[in-house]
């Protein structure tokens, strides 16, 4: 199941909030690197097992812009492929390259969640 984009800095704002409620991912992603691609497969695996937790994508080539204000906002440095766990608007929990599995995401929701 492909995650869900995140269009633009509306949606983020959204998004933002609705961590309050619980966690929620932005998987940054570039259509250019082949360990992004294991990576979005991983994130693919992860939305299918968990269609209650918001997850959107940022292509960071495509959409430098809002790739750039999700590290300004976050004040985490940009990488890709990258996820982000934010829960109460501030980051619970980041990996990036090898370390976006779904195992991994799985676990620092769960952990966002309590």
């Amino acid at each position: 199941m492909p995650v869900e984009p995140c269009p633009n800095a509306d949606a983020l704002t959204d998004l933002l909030a609705e961590s309050g409620r619980g966690p929620v991912v932005i998987f940054k992603h570039s259509t250019r690197c082949p360990i992004s691609g294991a990576a979005e497969r991983e994130m693919s695996r992860f939305v299918a097992a968990h269609p209650d937790v918001p997850c959107r994508q940022v292509l960071v080539i495509e959409q430098r812009p809002l790739s750039l204000e999700i590290a300004a906002v976050t004040g985490v440095a940009h990488q890709s492929p990258q996820v982000l766990v934010l829960r109460n608007g501030a980051v619970a929990w980041t990996a990036s390259h090898y370390g976006v599995t779904c195992a991994e995401v799985e676990e620092a929701c769960a952990a966002a969640k309590g």
